[in-house]
């Protein structure tokens, strides 16, 4: 895990034409991507490609393997689960998906552009005519010390891609080793169903306990994500932004 300082960055959503400024608190997050011996070892199965980034992981087993992670530590679980519903309890200790703005942040290491380097230094992309993740820490890291947070494969954050037009759709961010470069960037959003699963899609560990945060409504905040906001765009009509596809 790397210590990622507090820091404040704007987020930007091209589709929706709307921007975002988030003011972080200190935080962790894992070097590397969550290898197939790392999710063997929590899940007791075999990894074939240990030091590949675990991928075909649904966002619900991604955050149930944080949970585990956690207790394996003796860490407070961060997640409490009802059914496929999932509360953040954003004061434990333990391991997590990282919020949208805070993978962001910890991507960008202090980068204003798409790229915190030469995309054919720092990330596996179609460029490379790969059918396959490669093995984690192979290309260069950011300047955080962070490897593959663009290209290789794209990691689940906690956050909904747009509960008013995709329902319960999860965010994933950073392209992946299939990608053209106009879609390995640091502001990329794309995203799934909590349930489905991607040969291209793996997950990162974050670690930090959020004091309580409330809004003013007393419905949780943190890090750049709030349950009021969530609950506010589930409710919103009108007509899809250009580029979206309805939801079958």
């Amino acid at each position: 895990m790397r210590r990622i300082d507090a820091g404040t960055i704007t987020l930007r959503d091209a589709r929706r034409s709307t921007t975002r400024r988030v003011d972080l608190e200190p935080f962790e997050i894992g070097v590397f991507a969550v290898t197939e011996e790392q999710l063997g070892e929590l899940l007791g199965i075999t990894a074939h490609h240990p030091r590949r980034p675990a991928v075909d992981v649904p966002w619900l087993r991604a955050v149930r393997c944080c949970n585990a992670a956690s207790e394996w530590e003796g860490l407070d679980p961060v997640y409490r689960f009802d059914g496929d519903e999932v509360t953040w309890l954003v004061d434990a200790d333990g391991y997590r998906l990282p919020t949208e703005a805070e993978w962001e942040f910890a991507c960008r290491a202090g980068s204003t552009g798409p790229h915190h380097g030469p995309l054919d230094e720092v990330a596996w992309t179609s460029a490379d005519g790969l059918t396959e993740p490669q093995d984690v820490g192979t290309r260069m890291p950011n300047l955080n010390g962070l490897f593959d947070t663009l290209g290789n494969v794209w990691e689940w954050c906690w956050d909904h891609l747009d509960p008013a037009r995709y329902g319960d759709y999860r965010v994933f961010r950073g392209g992946g080793f299939a990608d053209e470069s106009w879609s390995v960037r640091a502001s990329v959003r794309r995203g799934g169903a909590p349930r489905m699963h991607h040969e291209d899609v793996g997950f990162r560990f974050a670690r930090g306990a959020i004091d309580p945060g409330v809004d003013d409504t007393g419905l949780a905040a943190a890090q750049g994500w709030s349950e009021r906001a969530d609950r506010e765009r589930a409710g919103a009509a009108g007509p899809l932004p250009p580029g979206w596809t309805p939801r079958r």
